[in-house]
């Protein structure tokens, strides 16, 4: 069971996230707040693996929870999520040490798929967040691969349809939209995407995004 902590200022959300996550079979709620300060007290006295941490709140926000709770050596991930469609708050989530960001108008199925990526130690992002995070701040972000190739040897491993699929995903496209724009199934899109992430031993989508501009096969502000 993954054990949720659902964090946010509005009671009417945190008891909808309560009913879609109580209906799961594989998750439980096991506390919830209505700050940051409010979270960090509860998550000393439960046992939880991800907290669902909303951003803008009064009295510590979910930027400040988070900081809080990775310089505490705290186990629990973070999955941040905000109305607010804003480059800033996406980047500082993730420099607090957030395990992903997503809008609160994603589909519910995609924030069941956010918490348990996150539950596993992989990282989300909202996919067109990711390539307005990369094309801003891609000079202060850290390779989340070690060189141990240069990016274009890696890249030279794919053949000319992943590469393809590796594009589209560097550029925010989620799996659907790439299987419309490429005329295949969405099934085949994460198959490409699989197998590009195993030759090119990647862990998530976020790190691909990474390697494509690292290899300049996409480049910040193109």
């Amino acid at each position: 069971m993954i054990k949720v902590v659902v964090v946010d200022d509005q009671e009417l959300v945190r008891a909808g996230f309560r009913v879609i996550l109580s209906a799961q079979a594989d998750m439980v709620v096991v506390g919830e707040a209505g700050d940051g300060a409010e979270a960090l007290r509860v998550l000393r006295d439960v046992e939880a693996d991800v907290v669902v941490m909303d951003i803008r709140m009064p009295i510590m926000d979910g930027v400040d929870a988070t900081r809080e709770l990775v310089a505490a050596g705290s186990t629990v991930r973070v999955l941040a999520l905000t109305t607010f469609d804003t480059d800033e708050d996406a980047f500082a989530a993730l420099q607090a040490g957030a395990g992903g960001f997503l809008l609160k108008n994603a589909p519910p199925a995609d924030l069941l798929a956010a918490i348990r990526a996150v539950a596993c130690g992989n990282a989300v992002v909202a996919p067109r967040v990711t390539r307005r995070l990369l094309d801003r701040f891609a000079g202060q972000l850290v390779p989340a691969v070690p060189v141990v190739h240069s990016a274009a040897e890696r890249l030279a491993t794919l053949t000319d349809r992943e590469r393809e699929v590796l594009l589209l995903v560097a550029q925010g496209w989620s799996n659907v939209e790439i299987g419309e724009r490429l005329h295949v199934a969405e099934t085949t899109v994460k198959t490409h995407v699989g197998r590009i992430l195993a030759k090119l031993e990647l862990r998530d989508r976020v790190q691909a995004v990474v390697l494509a501009y690292e290899s300049g096969l996409v480049r910040p502000n193109a």
